[in-house]
């Protein structure tokens, strides 16, 4: 004979279904406060108008801390600080989603593959609290392991087969253990001759064959234009992503022909 649970009118399936309710909505309210943490107030792409003011009850007095290692100091979010730089592009067509049209030289235009975010203006860290990425005369434990695997001295050529200038150094990732960058003197036919710049290493191929590197990203040219880095011994992240963002571009931008449709 059915037994009933606390009254006659509650049993233990009603109350587990319950139970399940409330935890699932409450879970609901959770996810939802936690991913206004960052990246809010939204903001019409199109017109750049905020929507929504600046918080909703989800958020209101939901900050939480994030402790820096090293001495870096406490980050609070949100904190509704924006990025008040205005894109060098204009929407290809008036709605939510349209492509940007670059102003202008495109490589410099810092939208599409060549958009960056404005990450800390201090390098990246190591374990140990010391700049990440450094030119490999500063990591005396480092050393390029065969000599006809050591690069430097060779010449770098870019997607148009014309040199750009000369491998003069690498900076290598001490946490991850390999070559992040390279350093090239740029040459004639570099747009800057005597100035030097950084290449990444994932955006460039080594053909040991002609003993060349090749930056298949930009032109030779267009290697003048590299953004510069402050010092010459560390890189920071806002220098990085200027840098990265960059050659990203130019895999679209660097001639008229990358960016027309292929059909």
């Amino acid at each position: 004979m059915h037994q009933p649970f606390l009254t006659d009118r509650l049993d233990v399936a009603e109350l587990c279904l319950w139970i399940f309710g409330l935890f699932f909505f409450g879970l609901v309210i959770y996810l939802r406060r936690e991913d206004r943490r960052e990246g809010y107030p939204l903001e019409d792409e199109v017109t750049g108008r905020l929507l929504g003011g600046r918080a909703t009850w989800l958020e209101e007095g939901h900050l939480k801390s994030y402790r820096l290692p090293f001495g870096l100091g406490t980050v609070m979010t949100p904190n509704y600080t924006r990025d008040t730089r205005k894109p060098m592009g204009r929407p290809a067509f008036a709605a939510g989603g349209a492509p940007l049209v670059p102003i202008g030289d495109p490589m410099l235009a810092g939208i599409g593959p060549g958009a960056y975010a404005e990450r800390a203006k201090r390098p990246d860290l190591n374990m140990e609290g010391h700049p990440r990425i450094v030119p490999i005369a500063l990591a005396p434990t480092f050393r390029i392991g065969e000599r006809k695997s050591d690069f430097r001295g060779w010449p770098v050529v870019g997607c148009d087969e014309i040199i750009a200038g000369k491998v003069t150094d690498v900076w290598v990732d001490t946490s991850d253990r390999l070559i992040r960058y390279y350093e090239v003197e740029l040459g004639t036919h570099g747009g800057a001759p005597g100035r030097k710049v950084l290449a990444p290493m994932f955006m460039s191929r080594i053909d040991r064959g002609r003993a060349v590197v090749r930056c298949d990203a930009i032109r030779a040219v267009q290697f003048g234009q590299v953004p510069a880095i402050e010092a010459a011994d560390r890189i920071t992240l806002y220098e990085e992503e200027l840098v990265q963002g960059y050659y990203g571009g130019g895999w679209l931008y660097a001639t008229p022909e990358r960016s027309e449709p292929l059909l």
